[in-house]
Order: C-alpha cells, then structure tokens, then sequence
C-alpha cells in the first residue's frame, strides 16, 4: 500500500503558501494547491484533504509530491504538455524566416498578424518563431560609419585619452546640447499609481529654449556646465575660460570635442594660442558616440528634461543645474573599455556588410 509523502514547510514558504491559499488575486487553481500543501503538512491523508477541498485524492497526491520534490516552483508552474506536432514544421518555419526578411509590398515591414494571414497560419505561431530567432521587425536601429579621412588617427588619440590618460593632467569629454526646449503641458497630468503609469498631454507650450554646455571630467566625473542662449563661438569662448577657473591651474587641459564650426572659429584658436595648456582632440566625423559626455546628456535627458514640465526658460535652466549639482555631490564618471583593434575590427565588418547590400 503506497504512503503519501510527509510535508515539510520552511517558514518562508509558509508566508506566501498561506498568502496563496487566501488571496482574491490569486488564481483558483494556485490557491488550491497551496491549500492541498498547507493540510498535508497536518498530516492528514489524500483521501482526507480531497473530501476537504472537493478534489480527487489522485490531484491531491500529485500536487503534495509536486510540492515535496520541487518546492514552491513546483506547484506554481503546470507540467508542460506536448502538442499536436505538426508534420511540415520546420518548412512553415523556413517558410517564416524568409519571408519576415523581405518587406511586403504595401509596408516597411511585416506584423505577426499580417505574415500570418499572408502565409495562412496562426499569428502566435509566427510570434514563437520570431523569438526563438530573435527576429524584431517593428524594431530599428541608426548607425553612420564615419567617411572622415583621419578616422584612425583620431581614433587611436581619443581613445589613447580614455585608457591611458596623461599624468599631471585632466581628460574632459565636452560638447554642447544645443535647443533644449522648455515645454509646457496643457493640462496637469496624472501621477503613477498602482496599475496605472504617469500620464502628459500630448500637446504642450512652448516657452523658448536654451544650449547646455557641459564637460565631463573623466577622471572623478565632475561635471562643469552652464546654460547659454546661442550655440556660436563668443559662447564657446565663454564656456572655455569657465573652464579653466574651474579646474587646477597646474594641469594640463586635454579637452575632446566634436568637429562643430564653433569650436574651430579663428577667435577660438587665437584664444587657444594665448592659453596653452588647453589641448584640443576632435573625434571623427559622424563619431558622436566616441564623446563620453553623450552619455551623460541621455542620463540628464532621461531623467530630467523628456518628462520634465518647465513654464519659463528660467525654470528650465534651473532644473538643468539643480541636476548637475546633485550629479557633482556623488560624481560618477563612465569607463571607456573598447580598445582602438576592436572597434576598428567593428566597423571593417559593418562595412563589408554594408557594401555587400550596395552591390545588389
């Protein structure tokens, strides 16, 4: 005669199996297992918990074993069961591949709805395989490979600066976010609730805008800004000499910028000839992602300025520097890890690739 298992329950599974056996969010089926865990451990038998809960024994013994063998896991996660196999699978799939990567005529790209009504089969099908293969046709990504002459050259020297910066020295990645814009909501939104995300208008006001000029120090990752109105060189000029008062004047200044006019104009230079200890780096054409300080505009765009409802260029301005002053009481800086061999190993690829697609 066969002998049900004995139960034992540690006292973390029995919070939340007691949670499960009472809770209206839990699903009927979950909660009668828990039930079925919690009376066993008394050591009633199968027969007897059934009668209880209005179960067969046989399910009662299915779940305590469950239980006794898997733990919570076991009794929160159904058996999986095979389905019908369906004899021309893998040419449906074949089928599915070759067709998610060639657009339909009317359309950039397919839905697992319209490829499924196209190939006469179920869209969940089409989802499945999707997965399996990592296939996102509603999904893009932008890329540029740079065309500038000097690639390498400036490459290989800012990315010299990240990995092996110059002693007695400071590294700062600088750039400008230029038209930053102080919108305004029409109507007030409503706050993030439980089961319910934050809500804006999708209309706002426009009150002006603003340019940020800010330069990351690599180092600590102290972070030098301020808000101008124009983007033109007497600004740049300007952000400059702030530099140089904010940082220690025994040091060296090696500052990587893009190729912006701005930062290039024959007043800059000449201002660059009387204050020698500023040494310019630009990265290559179309190599904004080369600048470190990008990055830190996408913190300060994601967690301060998208969201962010401003009545004023004023207001707005504050925000941005109530935002660089709480960065600099905890400075965090970015770690530069790609080496100049494997980038360039990158884009050899992303080249031959992209001149494979031409030549079709």
């Amino acid at each position: 005669m066969r002998v049900a298992c004995k139960i034992r329950i540690e006292e973390k599974d029995r919070k939340i199996l007691k949670k499960w056996s009472s809770a209206r969010s839990t699903p009927a089926r979950l909660m009668e297992r828990a039930k079925i865990v919690l009376l066993a451990e008394q050591g009633l038998k199968n027969i007897e918990i059934g009668k209880l809960l209005g179960v067969d024994a046989r399910t009662v013994g299915t779940w305590r074993q469950r239980y006794a063998s898997m733990g919570l896991h076991g009794i929160e996660k159904e058996n999986p069961r095979p389905g019908r196999r369906n004899p021309n699978r893998e040419a449906t799939v074949a089928k599915i591949l070759e067709r998610t990567t060639t657009p339909p005529k009317e359309a950039t790209h397919w839905s697992t709805r319209t490829l499924a009504r196209e190939l006469g089969i179920s869209h969940m099908m089409v989802h499945r395989i999707w997965r399996v293969h990592e296939l996102k046709p509603h999904l893009t990504s932008t890329f540029k490979i740079s065309r500038d002459p000097n690639f390498v050259e400036k490459l290989t020297d800012v990315v010299g600066l990240y990995l092996n910066p110059p002693e007695h020295a400071l590294v700062l990645s600088v750039d400008e976010k230029s038209q930053i814009q102080a919108l305004d909501r029409t109507q007030p939104g409503l706050p993030l609730k439980k089961g319910r995300c934050g809500t804006m208008t999708h209309d706002y006001l426009r009150h002006g805008t603003t340019t940020l000029f800010a330069a990351l120090e690599l180092a600590e990752g102290r972070l030098i800004g301020a808000c101008m109105p124009k983007h033109r060189h007497q600004e740049w000029i300007k952000f400059l000499r702030m530099i140089d008062e904010q940082t220690p004047q025994e040091l060296e200044l090696h500052l990587i910028v893009d190729n912006y006019s701005t930062h290039k104009h024959p007043k800059v230079k000449k201002w660059l000839k009387r204050n020698t200890r500023f040494h310019m780096h630009f990265i290559p054409t179309s190599s904004s992602w080369l600048n470190l300080v990008e990055r830190w505009f996408r913190e300060i765009t994601d967690k301060r300025i998208r969201r962010g409802v401003f009545n004023s260029v004023p207001d707005l301005i504050k925000a941005i520097m109530d935002f660089i002053n709480h960065h600099n009481e905890n400075p965090k800086t970015f770690a530069w890890t790609a080496k100049v061999e494997a980038i360039l190993e990158k884009i050899s690829r992303a080249k031959k690739t992209l001149n494979k697609y031409k030549s079709k």
